[in-house]
């Protein structure tokens, strides 16, 4: 019984991040598909709208916006509208935290997060695999803003979360992995190797 349980789950584990890959991709093109098919079926004539039409377009949104956001005026812009969001007491909160998030993954924004390092805790030598968030001290809130200290976030393994620590640079080893490495790594806590 015990060799059957394993099997399904290794089945499990192997299958599960696939499916759940597949369905994201699958949830989107649908989701783009029926938003903007809709618009463009009452542009078009009848007869002219064809599936998959919505998907193109939502992919030529995205990458239109992409271009856009390099312009200043556009990025100032897109800042005053966000302001909106974040003066709505609900919204927030919400869109803070998924701001966050994304800004974290985006490739503009990447450099300031690749610097992954070990952290030490304690005196009795344990370690954690962070990532440097905030190196300069200028940035930081007034208190901890000497130049001895910096940002590091540590996640979690299995879940999504983790703490930010204010730490001395003293405290933190510069590791020699990428942050996807490292994110997989520590996500599911080694199992996978580096």
């Amino acid at each position: 019984m015990k060799s059957i349980s394993r099997t399904f789950l290794t089945g499990l584990i192997t299958i599960l991040p696939v499916v759940l890959t597949l369905y994201l991709l699958y949830w989107l093109v649908i989701s783009m598909e029926t938003v903007l098919g809709k618009i463009i079926r009452l542009v078009l004539p009848e007869g002219m709208y064809w599936p998959g039409m919505g998907v193109i377009a939502g992919l030529i949104v995205v990458f239109m916006t992409g271009l856009l956001m390099h312009a200043y005026v556009v990025r100032w812009l897109f800042a005053k509208g966000e302001e909106v969001f974040y003066h709505l007491p609900l919204i927030n909160s919400v869109y803070r935290a998924m701001r966050d998030f994304f800004d974290f993954l985006s490739p503009t924004t990447k450099k300031e997060f690749e610097k992954v390092v070990a952290v030490t805790i304690g005196e009795n030598g344990m370690q954690m695999i962070g990532f440097v968030t905030q190196a300069v001290s200028e940035r930081l809130p007034e208190g901890f803003n000497d130049d001895d200290r910096i940002l590091v976030y540590l996640p979690m393994s299995y879940m999504i979360g983790g703490y930010t620590v204010l730490m001395p640079r003293s405290a933190v080893q510069p590791l020699d992995m990428s942050m996807e490495e490292a994110m997989r790594f520590t996500l599911t806590a080694g199992v996978t190797g580096k």
